[in-house]
């Protein structure tokens, strides 16, 4: 069995651009590279190898392969990411997630800080409440113990002026005030 080094002239392979196009509309690129041959009496098989391809004849029923791996130097993989990394610049992209990423964290925290705050209100509210509660109590308390000490007092003064009313009259003149200044 012969085993033959070919190498077959480069053919183009359309690939659709990048270009988002209605179907049957695609502009198209070519990329260089080629099927083996195939011979009449059987198929031959192909195997890559350093200086492109070695093929040997077999009787696979006709087909020959026609897999990327096929075609002569050409890694369709690379050709196409060397061509997206031409085209897309990543800089806008990188800029925006590093302004989205600082602006994320700003707005955690100030959140945190907000969070604080409204604590931090709670807190005081809190304390205001029970001084405030504390405070009506202590009026409460006042307000009583001045009505009690005022009817003792009326009390008392009942008592003078029936025990008293030739003093308690001249006392009163004596010791009267006016309201109306």
């Amino acid at each position: 069995m012969a085993t033959h080094h070919y190498q077959s002239p480069a053919l183009p392979i359309n690939v659709p651009s990048k270009a988002p196009v209605p179907a049957g509309l695609y502009p198209v690129s070519r990329i260089s590279g080629s099927p083996p041959d195939v011979s009449d009496t059987s198929t031959t098989t192909g195997s890559r190898t350093s200086a492109g391809f070695s093929y040997g004849s077999g009787s696979v029923g006709g087909e020959y392969e026609s897999s990327a791996a096929s075609y002569s130097g050409v890694d369709v993989m690379d050709v196409l990411s060397d061509r997206m990394q031409n085209v897309f610049d990543p800089t806008p992209l990188d800029k925006g997630l590093a302004k989205q990423a600082q602006t994320s964290g700003q707005l955690n925290a100030k959140q945190r800080e907000l969070l604080e705050l409204q604590a931090l209100a709670q807190r005081r509210l809190k304390g205001a409440r029970a001084n405030f509660s504390d405070g009506i109590k202590v009026a409460r308390e006042t307000k009583r113990d001045l009505e009690w000490t005022q009817k003792r007092v009326n009390v008392l003064k009942t008592k003078a002026e029936r025990a008293h009313p030739d003093e308690y009259r001249r006392a009163a003149k004596k010791y009267t005030f006016d309201d109306d200044n």
